[in-house]
Parts: C-alpha cells; structure tokens; sequence
C-alpha cells in the first residue's frame, strides 16, 4: 500500500445511483489487459441497489454469456467513470480500506523511519529513544531491529533495560538477542538485576536494595 494517503480525504459519489463510492484495494491485474490498474486503491460502488449493478446481469448474459455484472468507478484523483465486472455481490466488499486503521499504519511507518535515520546520530547525541522506537515495534523490518540491538550495546544506558523486560517479543530468537545485549550493558555498568524483584543492583550488592532478600 502506498505511504501517500492524499487519496483518503476524496469524497466520490456514484452518478448512477448517487451512492458514497467506497475506497477499496485494486486488484493486482486488470482483467481486460493483463495490466495494473495504475493505481493501488480504486474507488467502487458497492450499493447493491445500483442500477448499473442491477442491469449489468442481463447486458452481460446476453452480450457474453457470462454471470457476471458490473460496477462503477473511479481512480483516485480523477473523475472519469470506469466499470468493472464483478462475478457476485460480494466482490470487493472484503477489500474496503479501513481509513483509520490505514492512517494508523502509515503513522507507524512514519515513525520507523525517523527512527532509523535517528540511529545515525544516537550514539553521539546519547540518544536511546530511535533505538527504543525500533526495538519495541514489532512490525518494524527484522534488519531494523537487529541493527537497533548493537546500538543499544553502543549506548549502554541501563534506562532501556525496564521498558525491554516488559515487552512481549513475538521472536523468540530476537528477544535472546535483546537479552544478551542487556546483560553486556549491566556488566559494563557494574550492575544485576535481583533474581526476587528484578530491580537494578549493585553487582556486588549481598542483600536487595529493595526487596532486602538476601542474594
């Protein structure tokens, strides 16, 4: 899916039945020619009630015998009308573009990728949370991400260790990674982490600073 969401805020009105046209993903073939529709999202009249809908069924049986109809629409930025064949009444319903969720996703991809050009100044400018951003972002890129864990190490600021033991991580292969990364950062800082409290300790510490079990 395209990251430019210009296409969201179009309002389209269907002139045969004067219907919203709802946003949908465009097929990646266009029957007629083999092609792309030049265009990731199409806008189609799905009102089963439209007359182009309704008198589609017989214009295609009688034209090419086929059980099928038609349904109007338009590409993004334009205003010229188009037709597609549809084989039922449910063609296209299942690809209507969540308009929320879209914009949400898009401010997800946004973010990971300030993130990435953030790593390239975090180590001098002491600056955890572009590494942070990727590392808790599991549908950030997996090279993203394993770029991001040798940053951390570069960073060593034991501030990442909470936030990282209180994330689920879906790779199991990855969260050892992260982990062996927060111990190489509490070893160069002196540091463990209680086996009762998991607070932060002194590595030398006999007895929890917090917890006071005895370690």
């Amino acid at each position: 899916m395209s990251y430019n969401l210009s296409f969201l805020d179009e309002e389209k009105i269907c002139p045969k039945c004067q219907g919203k046209l709802s946003c949908c993903e465009a097929p990646p073939i266009h029957v007629g020619d083999g092609l792309g529709w030049g265009s990731e999202v199409l806008f189609i009249c799905l009102n089963d009630a439209c007359p182009t809908f309704l008198n589609g069924w017989d214009q295609i049986e009688k034209r090419y015998g086929h059980h099928a109809s038609y349904r109007y629409m338009e590409l993004p930025g334009s205003k010229e009308g188009n037709f597609m064949m549809v084989g039922n009444s449910d063609a296209f319903k299942g690809c209507v573009i969540d308009r929320e969720i879209l914009k949400a996703q898009n401010e997800r991809f946004v973010r990971e990728k300030a993130a990435v050009e953030g790593m390239k100044t975090c180590v001098a400018e002491k600056n955890l949370a572009p590494v942070m951003t990727l590392l808790l972002d599991e549908a950030a890129t997996t090279d993203a991400r394993k770029s991001a864990v040798t940053y951390l190490i570069k960073l060593n600021d034991t501030a990442c260790i909470d936030p990282l033991r209180n994330h689920k991580f879906r790779d199991t292969a990855f969260e050892h990674e992260v982990n062996l990364a927060i111990q190489a950062i509490l070893k160069a800082n002196f540091k463990q982490e209680c086996p009762h409290c998991l607070e932060i300790i002194k590595a030398q510490a006999k007895k929890c600073l917090h917890c006071k079990e005895n370690l």
